[in-house]
């Protein structure tokens, strides 16, 4: 008997299975995660998952970016054409 992953005939390894929901698209575990990300005021897991174009996680980004007075995130997300984070932006500069 030989094992596939040493075998020169066959495929060399075995691939595992990493897919995340994000992967997937499972929009409820999509969901749950941002909903974690948001209440952990992990802006970087925030940033993660808004790159796929998830609007509620920006949205979630920008919520918390402003809450924190992180202008440099709301800087990024405005200098990508986020109108909500460029509002925001303005209103913390003017007090």
């Amino acid at each position: 008997m030989t094992d596939a992953r040493t075998d020169p005939g066959t495929e060399t390894e075995t691939e595992t299975d990493t897919a995340t929901p994000t992967d997937t698209g499972d929009p409820d575990a999509l969901d749950e995660l941002i909903q974690l990300a948001a209440e952990r005021q992990d802006l970087t897991e925030l940033r993660r998952l808004s790159e796929g174009g998830n609007r509620t996680a920006v949205d979630q980004l920008v919520e918390l970016a402003s809450e924190l007075g992180d202008t440099a995130e709301l800087r990024r997300l405005a200098l990508q054409g986020n109108a909500d984070a460029a509002d925001l932006l303005e209103e913390l500069a003017c007090g």
